[in-house]
């Protein structure tokens, strides 16, 4: 929406959740359901205006988010009475669907991006290893039935670790960035649940390329089966060609955690 010519305008930032099942990823597509469309739509429904929203960037279809953010620019009219800010945040996490949630509102500056200013992010892969996994981590989770020697991939994860060129790991060349660097700061694994058959990676990185934890998720994956060791992952990392190495984890498994932002100064949380 484009507001009238001198008018008061204030940016929200929004954390959110999502359940990636029902979506075709996460930007707006025409005639097809996706977590922007399913926002906007919602904000349409609380404030009658046609905003748009802008994301830290876009997950794939059936890729889910505990930490997706997202910015909406208010006019002025609800710019200028906080009762009404707040209850339109309330307003808005009451119409979203239920398989998207309103985590938290705060005010950043109108100069603000969610995507620019982004300076790291962190990615979750969920694994279930050995025997069918519960009903409600189902398209949760990637299902791998073959057991994993999860020591092995642990030890295999700091060769990522650090400023690597990752062209092996990116299903395309075409990169947000003129440059297939990135800076993993931390790569970690986790065993949960029952028998230990839930297996967590994180990673947390400057940047990602497309598809590139997905992509790093199957290789390490690969170890776990005894099909690589860790000499073999550095070697498809060195190559800097795609055909090097495994195909991609399944998007199930996938949740965006968390953006990280340098402190930004606007005003306290509304929710």
């Amino acid at each position: 929406m484009n507001s009238p010519e001198g008018s008061v305008q204030i940016q929200l930032r929004m954390r959110l959740r999502y359940d990636g099942r029902g979506y075709r990823g996460w930007q707006r597509q025409a005639g097809a359901a996706t977590v922007q469309g399913a926002i906007e739509a919602a904000i349409t429904a609380v404030t009658g205006l046609d905003l748009h929203i802008r994301g830290s960037g876009r997950t794939d279809r059936g890729v889910h988010a505990q930490g997706q953010i997202a910015t909406v620019t208010l006019p002025e009219h609800i710019a200028a009475d906080g009762a009404l800010l707040e209850r339109f945040t309330a307003a808005l996490g009451g119409a979203l669907p239920d398989d998207i949630g309103l985590l938290e509102v705060d005010r950043v500056p109108l100069e603000f991006h969610p995507r620019e200013h982004a300076i790291a992010k962190r990615y979750r892969y969920e694994i279930w290893n050995g025997g069918k996994c519960p009903r409600d981590l189902e398209g949760q989770v990637w299902e791998v039935r073959r057991p994993l020697d999860v020591e092995a991939m642990r030890a295999a994860l700091h060769v990522f670790v650090g400023q690597h060129d990752f062209t092996s790991f990116a299903t395309r060349s075409n990169f947000d960035r003129t440059s297939s660097v990135r800076v993993v700061e931390s790569f970690t694994l986790d065993q949960l649940y029952k028998q230990k058959r839930r297996v967590t990676l994180n990673i947390t990185a400057d940047g990602f390329l497309y598809k590139m934890v997905r992509n790093l998720v199957r290789a390490v994956a690969k170890v776990g089966e005894g099909r690589y060791d860790t000499a073999r992952l550095a070697e498809i990392l060195a190559a800097r060609d795609r055909a090097a190495a495994p195909g991609s984890a399944p998007a199930s498994g996938l949740v965006l955690d968390e953006v990280f932002y340098r402190p930004v100064t606007d005003s306290p949380p509304l929710a």
